[in-house]
Formats: structure tokens, C-alpha cells, sequence
């Protein structure tokens, strides 16, 4: 979606002009058109606003567009940039996803998935210690001294946030940096089908996004946040370790914990929140046993819960929502689940053809009658013919979604068959994979980043 129609969306969603179902429709129908007409045109013939209220709104968009561009914000003056800063705003600049600083190794990125090492000298023991000092308290370096690792966010100024992860190993200490953009994504920001809105109009239940480490499932909880908060007037608290986007408060009010620095855990703090008058519970992750009782319980009673969990599929998910209670109390939990499950998404990111960056597939269950029963039922092995003839509710499987994706030309076969279920399906003759530029970027930037200073 273009800036120009995702601005016009966003006003006449503001306005009241248009549902979001509308808007998703219309979107819809004019990508199946080719874009030959515009999009105001499509909402003026399907009926749902006048040409004048139309032309209101395109007075309002130029309006807005006005006043952002006579009111820029004077950026401040640069403070000296230590080490870490340079090689967190190289990793922010090269689109890399994180930043590896390892002993005995050189510095490296993960770009689109992949990999890569930077050029340089491997870091000694002591340089790596004192890049990643820069970024601790003095209290998170004796937690890393006395536990031998430490979860926590880390923002610099003009460069953005990041989770980082600093842990002791056999060479000396490590340390990762997730680097997190400066505002909450959209749908379309990720390449997620608009439809994924909808999710966002439960009032009560339990929607869950799940995946492998790495596959975006905490961007899409965030980008579904955002949803709510822009469209609804609800409270909204969610429980993170650590917080990562910041989500500022709009037609919502929406109030952030972190586990250790606001809560002891997400059992506790989950608990907490049913005394909160919360309309929205987000929960970065299901981890154990209490949580996820927890969560079903507060879906249960009147609230919307949004989570991630780390499983490979929905019907995992599933089996892992029940598996986890003693085998006496899975029947209820069954039932639980059953009642309370309004959606599941299971999501990878795949490597693009053309070499620009990752898109997502996804798997996607929508907890219908027929769902729901198997569930209850104790018949989850059979949850896979649901999803694959559920199309006109929105349903697919990992399968369908990278076919969709291989015969568009987004991503090769063999792409496909890393990540799907049943690989044998993408088999056919493979297609050579593009090279990247990032040895090129990083050789021509690599002298801009400096080596801390021995001593």
C-alpha cells in the first residue's frame, strides 16, 4: 500500500468515513483491478461515502501533509558516538536485524536471515567487555557477573532501541542486539494480508501468534497493539521481557511492564492485570504452566489476550496449550481452550527471490465450529483438513501460503521447501539464489567504525 493510500485509509478509518472492513475490501479490489481506479473512486461507487465527503478528505490529507511539512523538528546536536554506538548505528543502517558481539570473534550481523561477519580483527576477550559495559548499569554487570547473563532493552539516543542479551561463555562475555524500530509496525509495514486486522475486533478470547525464534511473531503482536490502540477506547497492559516497542498511548491507554523491572514474572504481573480493569492483556510469551492457565482464565472471563508462543504450527500450538497440565485436568483444559481460542497464527520469514529481504508466510486458524469441536473432541490430528478447505473463513496452512508465494515468483522452490512441512511438495528443479551486497556495504563503512581503544 502506497503512503498516499495508507494515509487517505487512516483518516477516513479516523473520521468514521469507513469501516475497516471496508477499507480492507476495497484494497482488495483494487489490487485484483490492477489499480486502474483509484481508490477514493471505489468508495464513492460501492456506496460508502459521498464525492464531497471524499473531497473533504482529500482536504484534510493535504492539511496534514501541510503541517508536516512546515513544522520540522530541529534535531539536536550529536553527543560523541562510543564504539557500541557506532556499531549499533551500523547495524540500525544496514537494515540488520541484530548485532553478535562475540570474544575471540569479529563483530557480526544478521541481515535477512543470513549471517555475516564484518571485516576486521577478531575482538579479544577484553575488547568485547568493554563494549558491551557501555550499555550496562552497574547494576546489570554484577547481575551478569553473579547469574552469568542479563535480558534487557537499551535505547541510544538518535540511533533507537534495542533488546539485548549480554551472558558469560567459556571466552569471556557475549552479547546480542535485536535492534527494534522507533514506532510500532503496521500490517502493511511487515508485508502481513491486511485481512489480520479483523483479529483485532475480538473483544474477549484468546489469539495467538506463534513461530520459531526469529520468524517476526513479536512485530506482528505489535502491529496487532497497534490496531487497538489506534481504533478502540480500551485499556491496554501488556507484560514484556523486556519491553520492546514502546507503544504511546492514542485512543487507548496503554500501560507497559517488564518482567524483572516492573514484576517478578509474567505469572505474577498476568495475575496482577485481572485487578487492573484491563479490556487488552498482551503477553510476550507463554512460557510455563501458570501463564498460560492464567491466560486462558482471563480469556475466559470477559478480556482479549494477545501472545506468542514458540511452536512450529497450529496444531503444536495447540497440543502445547494442553499438554502442559497433568493429564487429570486436560479433558477441562480442553474444554478451556475450545471456548476461549479465537485465532492462531504460525508464521516464517522467507528469503525473497530478488534478494530484497525476507516475507512472511503464514499458516492461519480461525477457531470456527468445526475447530472448536475438534478441540474438545481431543481430534487436533485432524485440525490439518480444516485448515486446508477453510479458505472462505481466512484459513490456510504454512503449505498453501508459500505455494502462494512460490508460483508469484516471491521466493524460489527450494525456499519453500526449507520451511515448509512437506517439503516434497516444492520439489523441482532449483533455481540459483542472488548474492548479497553486505560485504560491499560493510568494506565501504568499515573504516567509520571504530575499535575501542586498548588499555
Amino acid at each position: 500500500m502506497s503512503a498516499d493510500v495508507n494515509l487517505l485509509g487512516r483518516l477516513a478509518l479516523h473520521y468514521k468515513l469507513l469501516t475497516r472492513d471496508q477499507l480492507v475490501e476495497s484494497l482488495q479490489q483494487q489490487e485484483r483491478e490492477g489499480h486502474r481506479r483509484r481508490i477514493g473512486d471505489l468508495w464513492v461507487d460501492n456506496g460508502w461515502m459521498t464525492q464531497a465527503r471524499f473531497e473533504q478528505l482529500l482536504r484534510a490529507q493535504r492539511e496534514y501533509e501541510e503541517r508536516q511539512r512546515s513544522s520540522p523538528t530541529a534535531a539536536p546536536a550529536a553527543a560523541p558516538r562510543s564504539a557500541l554506538a557506532h556499531l549499533l548505528a551500523f547495524a540500525a543502517e544496514q537494515r540488520a536485524s541484530d548485532l553478535h558481539l562475540h570474544a575471540g570473534l569479529p563483530v557480526r550481523l544478521r541481515i535477512d536471515g543470513d549471517f555475516r561477519p564484518l571485516p576486521g580483527a577478531p575482538l579479544s576477550a577484553d575488547e568485547t567487555r568493554r563494549l558491551l559495559a557501555e550499555a550496562l548499569t552497574p547494576a546489570q554487570r554484577e547481575a551478569v557477573e553473579r547469574h552469568g547473563q542479563i535480558d534487557f532493552a537499551y535505547t541510544l539516543d538518535g540511533v533507537g532501541r534495542f533488546r539485548a542479551n549480554v551472558y558469560r561463555q567459556q571466552r569471556g562475555w557475549d552479547g546480542v542486539f535485536r535492534v527494534i524500530p522507533a514506532e510500532p509496525p503496521s500490517l502493511s509495514d511487515l508485508g502481513l494480508p491486511l485481512d489480520l486486522a479483523r483479529f483485532a475486533n475480538f473483544h474477549q478470547g484468546l489469539v495467538l501468534i506463534t513461530g520459531p525464534t526469529g520468524s517476526g511473531k513479536s512485530s506482528t503482536l505489535a502491529a496487532l497493539v497497534r490496531i487497538v490502540n489506534e481504533e478502540r477506547r480500551d485499556h491496554i497492559i501488556t507484560i514484556e521481557d523486556p519491553v520492546e516497542l514502546v507503544h504511546r498511548s492514542l485512543r487507548c491507554v496503554v500501560n507497559q511492564r517488564q518482567v524483572g523491572a516492573h514484576t517478578q514474572s509474567f505469572s505474577r504481573a498476568l495475575r496482577a492485570a485481572l485487578r487492573e480493569d484491563p479490556d487488552v492483556i498482551v503477553v510476550g510469551e507463554l512460557r510455563d504452566l501458570e501463564t498460560i492457565s492464567l491466560a486462558l482464565t482471563a480469556a475466559e472471563t470477559g478480556h482479549l489476550v494477545l501472545a506468542t508462543l514458540h511452536t512450529q504450527n497450529a496444531i503444536n500450538t495447540v497440543n502445547r496449550l494442553i499438554g502442559v497440565f497433568p493429564a487429570q485436568q486436560q479433558s477441562q483444559i480442553r474444554t478451556m481452550v475450545s471456548e476461549s481460542l479465537r485465532v492462531v497464527t504460525s508464521q516464517r520469514l522467507a528469503a525473497r527471490a530478488d534478494g530484497r529481504g525476507r516475507v512472511p508466510a503464514l499458516e492461519v486458524m480461525v477457531a470456527n465450529k468445526a475447530v472448536s469441536n475438534l478441540i474438545r473432541e481431543n481430534k487436533t490430528f485432524q485440525l490439518r483438513s480444516v485448515l486446508q478447505t477453510g479458505a472462505a473463513q481466512g484459513m490456510r496452512s504454512l503449505d498453501q501460503s508459500l505455494d502462494e508465494l512460490v508460483k508469484g515468483g516471491v521466493i524460489r522452490r527450494e525456499e519453500a521447501a526449507r520451511h515448509a512441512e512437506d517439503p516434497k511438495r516444492f520439489a523441482g528443479r532449483p533455481v540459483g539464489a542472488g548474492s548479497g551486497g553486505i560485504e560491499v556495504a560493510a568494506a565501504a563503512t568499515a573504516a567509520a567504525v571504530p575499535r575501542p581503544a586498548a588499555g
